[in-house]
């Protein structure tokens, strides 16, 4: 379900919580659906048990997953779908905000939004 790139500059903590974030908006994960435990999953990926729990850790201190004493990690039920929604807005105002540092205009973003959301319907 998960798959990590050893050679990627990304941390593996950062891959694994995108991908689980990316499977909440998604829908492959629900309110409520249990993760696999911290060792299983470190050992299916082969990481470190603590790469695992590192990002099982900010999940959790985000809201987009709890913690349930000897039961394990579950998906929150508190619209993280939505939470993951607005964050990534507030990532891509930051980035048009870097854009314009560099004189970088708006016909160039929509230009460049337009072939994102035109190829996306082509695949």
């Amino acid at each position: 379900m998960f798959l990590i790139d050893v050679q990627s500059k990304t941390p593996i903590f950062e891959q694994l919580k995108k991908q689980i974030l990316e499977f909440i908006s998604i829908q492959v994960l629900s309110p409520n659906d249990k993760l696999p435990s911290v060792r299983s999953l470190a050992s299916q990926l082969g990481v470190n048990p603590n790469t695992v729990a590192k990002a099982y850790q900010e999940l959790e201190t985000q809201g987009y997953i709890y913690t349930v004493k000897g039961k394990g990690c579950f998906i929150s039920d508190n619209d993280t779908d939505a939470q993951i929604r607005l964050e990534k807005m507030k990532e891509f105002k930051d980035k048009v905000k870097e854009m314009k540092k560099y004189h970088i205009g708006k016909d160039g973003l929509y230009q460049t939004i337009n072939e994102v959301y035109e190829e996306e319907y082509h695949d």
